[in-house]
């Protein structure tokens, strides 16, 4: 297909999604998915981009870090064309959600209603390089809990899609384990924990950052952190999908 092509159907998948419901699951619980969100195909695709160097503008191996155990690329501009298509057309329902957050918090900052607007608003931030990631995790892989801050600026949702097949190993699945990890912690209150199984294909967008929690006083304010469960078998990928650019 044709640039807007993917810009197109991407846009028509974005559109059908019921965002009042994604909107109720994130204000519940701090995530919502969207399964089947892209097809194998589209899948194999991006996964096969981790063997080319020349699209990532930096790769980092995790064990160095302290990050957990396993690799990731952020891609570098020009984004591949689905992942710039996909980060276009989710972000004008998620910059809605995120504003009715941002009011809940009892934050004025208003996130502007398309991507190219937020860029720019990034760029005058001194934030300029592109944040979609690929990542690869192999057996005895995982990534701690952290959040993803790159700079001033931050917007407070984001998004991971699974590329590989999950399952039993013995079934010709690509792994097993590693489970995507939410962590919400309040102040005087002991933290609580989602482990999520996502299927290859499926979209889980959560709050990344600071998020309301309703509480019987109004809302209080939630930390969320992220992370992958150990991996104990094959190879897992997924592409993440950060709105905010980095400095």
């Amino acid at each position: 297909m044709t640039r807007r092509q993917i810009e197109k159907d991407m846009r028509g998948r974005v559109e059908a999604v019921d965002w009042a419901a994604a909107g109720e699951a994130i204000a519940a619980r701090g995530f919502a998915t969207l399964p089947g969100f892209l097809d194998a195909g589209e899948c194999a695709a991006l996964i096969a981009l981790d063997t080319d160097d020349a699209r990532f503008r930096k790769r980092i191996e995790m064990a160095r870090h302290n990050f957990g155990e396993g690799s990731y690329g952020y891609f570098a501009e020009p984004l591949p064309e689905p992942v710039a298509a996909m980060r276009a057309a989710l972000y004008p329902p998620l910059a809605k959600i995120a504003n009715a957050m941002m009011a809940d918090l009892g934050q004025p900052h208003q996130y502007p209603r398309t991507l190219a607007a937020f860029s720019s608003r990034c760029r005058a931030h001194g934030q300029s390089k592109p944040t979609p990631l690929l990542l690869r995790y192999g057996a005895g892989g995982f990534n701690r809990l952290h959040q993803d801050i790159y700079g001033p600026l931050a917007f407070p949702l984001q998004g991971t899609v699974l590329l590989s097949r999950p399952g039993a190993h013995s079934d010709g699945a690509d792994f097993t384990g590693g489970q995507f990890l939410l962590m919400e912690t309040m102040p005087r209150q002991q933290s609580r924990g989602e482990a999520v199984a996502l299927e290859q294909g499926e979209l889980i967008l959560f709050a990344g950052g600071d998020r309301p929690v309703p509480g019987k006083r109004g809302h209080r304010r939630a930390r969320m952190r992220h992370g992958v469960a150990t991996v104990t078998q094959g190879k897992r990928h997924t592409l993440g999908l950060i709105f905010h650019d980095a400095a």
